[in-house]
């Protein structure tokens, strides 16, 4: 019988009564509670920071059942003060729509109300400020201890409302005159942790209260959410030799394609790569290798923000994505903080970074992510390019098998042909070289495929078992000239000896026209 993944559980005391599989990480929720100090933390979605404070909220409530046999209950051994029941407030902002006027208030109030009745705090038609500050209070005279205060989520009413200025500015204020409190009543909060997937810097949470301790990027927390190659390995090892029965591969084999699928989350230059638990609890759940994260959805705002921003599609795999610290945990909500959104909403991660210029590389954590993001932007860049349309990706891939180079042609013809310009369009020198980025990237999935974009390097390089393409684009100029390229700088030299059928293929795309104008093709 299969062992019980927790697939999608968020809630610690489900997840341990219905024994369900759990990641020990409470070494590092004791490390947290016994620093009494305010915390935030950013991650992803699906990335567990749900869990992470539910478990906190059993800890505090001092539900020491839940914890037997896990690490904080050793840690916590002959600690006569552990396993207190603490007043907890846990506003949870999942599961709500907050495009409606006035639904975060009512969120908000919602919550009060059930504290409300639990601590005999009458509500007297205060502001939500004023309540919470009396729950506090109320909360202290009852239990003689003070309160803890979590926070999931704190952003998504926030986000929900990017692309609606007025109904964000409203949310962000309310949001500064109800957490305001947390500054003022100090004396009656023992603990104070909220996590995000973004941090918007302008919002009171983090300018008012300024002693709040971003751990998003520190090193002792780099593996607080996500699962590492070593916890595979300790707690799914079964699940792993199925997985790797089940595909009909070696046990490091199969190791390995979890690796490229979803590992390489990085939250500290130093810190071990994660993995992405959602995908990889339920790529062992259904044993097959899926792209489970993006099944639960990419952000449109995302999308639209990249598109419309202009930004050049091969930074994305060209390692020439570049930020400051600063840059990676604030986010202003403007148009050009791109970079911070697409870090900290899980699409890039820390690659490498210099001490010296104290600068981080940016590029795409694994495959999953690599491919689903592309594969997201392309309706956006080439909206024909729909399924069965014969300019596909799964098309062209057949065509590149086959040898069919008229075929290859008419794809890319068809792909620039009859597209509506307009004077908000992007410039045709970036929607061309986003198409052509997309195209043979997204066909890197399927077959060995390299794009280049570095001065004295073939354009783009496709290999199959039978032929080898060597790919030379020019805008504005001849194909003959693009031909004359790969042969002036004997790109097709490495592969002299190779027995398989070598084209090299020069195109030309005409900016006035927006059309492929020019295609040659030697062997």
């Amino acid at each position: 019988m299969d062992r019980k993944l927790p697939v999608g559980i968020q809630g610690f005391e489900k997840l341990r009564t219905d024994n369900f599989l759990y990641v020990d990480k409470t070494e590092y929720i004791y490390n947290l509670v016994h620093n009494n100090v305010p915390y935030f933390l950013s991650r992803p979605r699906r990335f567990g920071k749900s869990l992470l404070l539910s478990a906190m909220k059993a800890y505090w409530e001092g539900k020491r059942e839940l914890f037997s046999g896990l690490d904080i209950e050793r840690l916590e051994e002959g600690n006569a003060n552990a396993w207190k029941k603490y007043p907890v407030f846990y506003f949870d902002f999942n599961g709500a729509n907050y495009n409606e006027e006035g639904a975060l208030d009512k969120k908000i109030s919602f919550l009060l109300q059930g504290w409300e009745k639990e601590y005999d705090s009458v509500n007297e038609n205060n502001t939500l400020a004023e309540r919470f500050q009396k729950l506090l209070i109320k909360a202290k005279e009852k239990t003689g201890l003070r309160c803890v205060v979590l926070v999931d989520e704190y952003d998504k009413p926030l986000l929900d409302v990017v692309d609606d200025t007025n109904m964000q500015e409203y949310n962000k204020a309310l949001f500064k005159g109800f957490f305001s409190t947390l500054k003022s009543f100090d004396d009656y909060i023992q603990f104070i942790f909220i996590t995000g997937v973004s941090k918007f810097h302008k919002v009171s949470i983090f300018s008012d209260l300024n002693q709040l301790r971003d751990i998003s990027l520190d090193e002792d927390y780099a593996e607080l959410c996500g699962i590492t190659g070593d916890e595979i390995k300790r707690y799914f090892s079964p699940e792993l030799e199925t997985l790797s029965k089940r595909q009909e591969i070696k046990s490091d084999e199969c190791l390995n394609v979890l690796k490229r699928q979803y590992d390489g989350y990085h939250f500290h230059p130093r810190g071990l790569g994660v993995f992405n638990p959602y995908s990889l609890l339920t790529a062992f759940s259904t044993k097959e290798f899926g792209s489970y994260w993006f099944e639960t959805g990419t952000p449109t705002y995302l999308v639209k923000r990249v598109k419309n921003s202009s930004f050049d599609l091969r930074k994305f795999t060209d390692h020439t994505i570049y930020a400051s610290e600063a840059i990676l945990k604030d986010y202003t909500g403007d148009s050009l903080d791109l970079i911070p959104l697409l870090y900290q909403t899980g699409y890039l991660t820390i690659e490498e970074y210099d001490k010296t210029k104290k600068r981080y590389t940016l590029s795409f954590p694994n495959d999953e992510v690599k491919y689903g993001f592309l594969e997201s932007l392309m309706p956006s860049y080439i909206p024909k390019a729909t399924a069965g349309s014969g300019l596909d990706i799964f098309s062209l891939d057949e065509y590149v098998e086959n040898g069919d180079l008229d075929k290859i042609k008419d794809v890319l013809v068809s792909l620039f042909a009859n597209i509506t310009y307009t004077i908000q369009e992007d410039p045709f020198e970036h929607y061309f070289q986003a198409v052509i980025y997309l195209v043979f990237t997204l066909l890197g999935k399927l077959t060995l495929c390299e794009m280049h974009t570095y001065t004295g390097r073939i354009d783009c390089k496709l290999e199959t078992k039978d032929y080898i393409y060597l790919f030379e684009f020019k805008r504005d100029d001849t194909a003959e000239a693009a031909l004359k390229q790969i042969d002036d700088k004997d790109y097709a030299l490495p592969f002299s000896a190779d027995s398989r059928k070598l084209y090299k293929i020069g195109v030309a795309f005409d900016s006035a026209s927006r059309m492929l104008t020019g295609w040659e093709v030697a062997e």
